[in-house]
């Protein structure tokens, strides 16, 4: 498969926003462009809908049936920039998605085939089992605390940034070269805060991310009361922030995460019984399940694990 240009991104399962990125140029002189489309209007093979679809991977003349000037991101990303075809994909396992690809060839009446999207349908999971598995390996490398108190981002309606608080400016200064910019925003900052501008005003849109020292952090957007613009908050994740992540990274089937949630609030085997409807013998067997896939031999040892404390 012969490319020209090429954006890819590590996600958050729960959120589909982007925590990390690599672009190629011409696309990384295009960065707000091309997020504000992804995040800020309507188009086709959007990357939240190919993760929701049964089939994840798609190119633009397939989406379009050949007609690329129905997409708003051909028309005002990808033709000034001399790229005509694109091939979009969303990269699961078990049901989620960790990461997304974007593949570019030059304008031209040539676009991307069957056989190319066969590449991407043979490659997904293994690429998704990969960076399954990185959040696991990044928790293990952490180094130390980055963020110890949170900071605050204070950006114009336009995203241009109108204050930032001591912690946060420290925090932007230490993830410059781990995130590319959009504009002075790191990435994952400029993603949350356009992700909040499509939603409603009671919005409250947020990601989960390791930061360089491969601690959790969080980052959550809202729009100021007086409507001059939105706060981005940056701050240490609190326990079980990530445990949904944490959960799915270590590949618990959706009933094996239930009881593994239900363990962490302190429930009972008769209290799971009860609350999923299920025989303790199951319970048994759920839980045999996910103690084999995160390393441990009691609840005890579970709780450490995914909380992040000592054992």
């Amino acid at each position: 498969m012969t490319i020209d240009a090429g954006f890819f991104a590590s996600v958050d399962p729960s959120t589909l926003l982007f925590t990390g990125v690599t672009t190629e140029d011409p696309l990384a002189g295009a960065t707000e462009l091309f997020l504000g489309n992804e995040f800020g209007e309507p188009d086709v093979n959007k990357f939240a809908t190919l993760a929701a679809a049964s089939h994840p991977v798609e190119s633009l003349d397939g989406a379009t049936h050949n007609e690329r000037g129905i997409s708003a991101r051909y028309r005002d990303v990808m033709a000034p920039l001399g790229l005509g075809d694109e091939l979009r994909a969303a990269f699961r396992v078990g049901g989620t998605t960790w990461g997304v690809i974007c593949l570019h060839r030059e304008d031209g009446p040539t676009g991307f085939d069957a056989d190319d999207l066969a590449v991407l349908d043979r490659l997904g999971p293994h690429i998704a089992e990969g960076l399954r598995r990185s959040v696991l390996l990044d928790g293990a490398n952490a180094t130390g605390d980055v963020l110890d108190e949170p900071g605050v981002i204070l950006l114009h309606p336009d995203l241009g940034i109108a204050a930032v608080t001591p912690a946060a400016e420290r925090w932007m200064d230490e993830v410059a070269d781990a995130w590319p910019r959009a504009g002075r925003l790191p990435l994952p900052v400029y993603v949350v805060a356009q992700r909040l501008l499509m939603l409603d005003k009671d919005a409250f849109p947020r990601v989960r991310l390791r930061d360089p020292a491969g601690r959790w952090v969080t980052l959550h957007a809202s729009h100021l009361s007086d409507g001059s613009g939105i706060a981005v908050v940056v701050e240490p994740a609190r326990p079980g922030d990530a445990v949904s992540t944490t959960l799915a990274a270590h590949g618990l089937t959706n009933r094996e995460a239930e009881v593994a949630q239900l363990v962490l609030r302190g429930s009972s085997t008769r209290q799971i019984v009860d609350e999923l409807h299920i025989s303790a013998h199951t319970v048994q067997d759920h839980m045999k399940a996910v103690f084999a896939k995160t390393g441990v031999g009691s609840r005890r040892e579970l709780v450490a694990t995914l909380l992040g404390a000592p054992r």
